[in-house]
């Protein structure tokens, strides 16, 4: 025995078209993406030393659900509830060779230091470094959001956060959803 759903249409709760179907066999499906974003900074960030800043993630790569905010506040801003997947890198940079002393890179949540790490070289100075982060954060689909910040640290020289440059779209930010 053969058994056959025939539908040219579903829906969701709220009458949603989910798939159709033309009747010869062509589905169209909605556009059906968990939020996610990535974005890089275009340009070098002139930073004060040994002092976190905001870094100014400005061009971004995707942004499904139009959640990152690239031009004003610089922040990722989730209006789907969930456990999100958070992570990003900032390349500090000394204008003078064996001028680094540390890059540090933190995710802020809701405006407090979520999770930190840095790249320290002693005495061994350097003249930049990435300071790589990621973790696994709830957010309430409403106000929660996170940012990026990184912080350098020099012995010489001035500092700055590296955008497109010697390594290509090196420090960026990113996020996608895990699930509820």
């Amino acid at each position: 025995m053969t058994s056959k759903l025939k539908v040219n249409l579903i829906n969701d709760s709220g009458d949603n078209n989910i798939i159709t179907s033309d009747g010869s066999g062509n589905l169209t499906t909605q556009k059906i993406l968990y939020p996610a974003f990535e974005a890089y900074l275009a340009s070098d960030q002139s930073v004060s030393d040994d002092t976190y800043t905001k870094v100014t993630i400005d061009t971004e790569v995707v942004d499904t659900n139009s959640m990152y905010d690239n031009s004003t506040n610089y922040r990722f801003t989730p209006t789907v509830a969930g456990k999100y997947f958070i992570y990003g890198s900032v390349i500090g940079e000394s204008s003078s060779n064996a001028g680094l002393q540390y890059t540090k890179s933190a995710i802020y949540k809701n405006g407090s230091v979520y999770k930190e790490q840095i790249i320290h070289f002693t005495t061994n100075y350097g003249r930049r470094a990435a300071a790589s982060i990621s973790a696994n954060i709830d957010f309430n689909g409403s106000s929660d959001y996170v940012e990026l910040y990184g912080s350098v640290k020099l012995n010489s020289g001035s500092a700055s956060i590296e955008g497109n440059g010697t390594w290509n779209k090196g420090t960026y930010f990113g996020a996608y959803r895990l699930g509820s």
